[in-house]
């Protein structure tokens, strides 16, 4: 497998650092938890390069473009990146994306939660190629999202012991 850090930075892309959450907010669980060769990844949300939540913020279809979400589920696959290289030291451990569960909070009756997943998919997909990034997902609607972030992904991997 080609250097996936090398990968990224020509692609010019980069990585948030750690997150900054909000005043008050003391996360109780992981971002990441490593299970033998599983890999569990806790939701997360799109992030700026200085590990802010990155916006714009409420719902996908009101507040936010679907092109917009499209780009905040890239920005997620990011902050999902970030948190896997600070865990696992090197990207290039990952084996396989198996699966993934993408969430956008968006208005009832709003249907195109897929458009706005793909984001992720693609960027994982252009990132590891289709043999390792490859992956099952789920692209549902929710009421509401934590500090009013419009897309919030979890996954599951497999890395290399």
């Amino acid at each position: 497998m080609a250097d996936i850090a090398d990968k990224i930075s020509a692609m010019g892309l980069v990585l948030p650092s750690g997150p900054v959450m909000p005043a008050g907010v003391v996360l109780p669980f992981p971002p990441v938890l490593v299970r033998g060769n599983r890999v569990f990844v806790s939701g997360h949300g799109p992030q700026d390069n200085d590990g802010t939540l990155a916006g714009p913020f409420g719902q996908v279809g009101v507040d936010v473009t679907v092109d917009e979400g499209y780009v905040l589920a890239r920005k997620t696959a990011l902050s999902i990146l970030g948190s896997l290289e600070r865990e696992l030291g090197d990207l290039d451990r990952i084996t396989a994306w198996c699966s993934i569960f993408g969430m956008v909070n968006c208005a009832a009756g709003f249907g195109a939660q897929p458009a706005v997943i793909n984001g992720f998919t693609d960027l994982i997909i252009e990132v590891f190629g289709k043999k390792v990034g490859a992956h099952t997902r789920s692209a549902v609607g929710m009421a509401s999202l934590p500090f009013a972030i419009a897309v919030e992904i979890e996954a599951e991997l497999l890395i290399d012991g």
